[in-house]
């Protein structure tokens, strides 16, 4: 078993390694973020507005598919300040160009959290994102994502609620 998983992930490492193409850039975006409880909130659980800003690398397989991946800093959570959730974002996405200018990507995406340390909200977060990204020029472009929280982002002590993170994200970046 172990050797089947070391040449598997052989493999993915010579794969990327060998890529056609290797962009590097920079991206800054606007958040739109809210969180879902379970059960409901006893407070107006508001939206918040924030921002986020990050480096990426995107590792071309072929002409038309790429694995994306970003280190990114991003405000989330919701408008309270004590529901507010900052975050180091890893989206690790599968892309596809549909044409010269448009990619669509999905993938999953891991969080550290960089608020409080004793805030009620979990270390680590895991999030689901697809997105779609759109060339104006050969460097520059806009994007959209939408990242759908999979865990639980409050502390194991809250057992008996449930919050999950929601956000759209618009972005605009450079590759360089």
């Amino acid at each position: 078993m172990k050797r089947y998983l070391f040449a598997l992930v052989f493999m993915a490492f010579t794969t990327i390694v060998m890529a056609q193409d290797i962009r590097y850039g920079i991206r800054a975006g606007f958040n739109i973020s809210n969180l879902n409880f379970d059960p409901d909130p006893t407070f107006e659980n508001q939206h918040r507005n924030g921002f986020a800003f990050g480096g990426f690398v995107d590792f071309g397989l072929t002409e038309e598919v790429s694995v994306y991946t970003e280190l990114q800093w991003s405000a989330e959570g919701g408008k309270d300040e004590s529901i507010r959730a900052d975050y180091i974002n890893l989206p690790i996405l599968l892309r596809v160009a549909t044409s010269q200018r448009l990619t669509l990507g999905a993938g999953p995406q891991l969080a550290l959290k960089t608020w409080q340390d004793r805030d009620g909200f979990a270390t680590f977060a895991v999030s689901g994102v697809i997105g779609a990204e759109y060339m104006i020029t050969d460097e520059l472009f806009v994007d959209t994502r939408l990242s759908f929280g999979l865990s639980n982002i409050l502390d194991q002590d809250l057992e008996d609620n449930k919050a999950i993170n929601n956000v759209i994200q618009f972005g605009f970046g450079m590759k360089l």
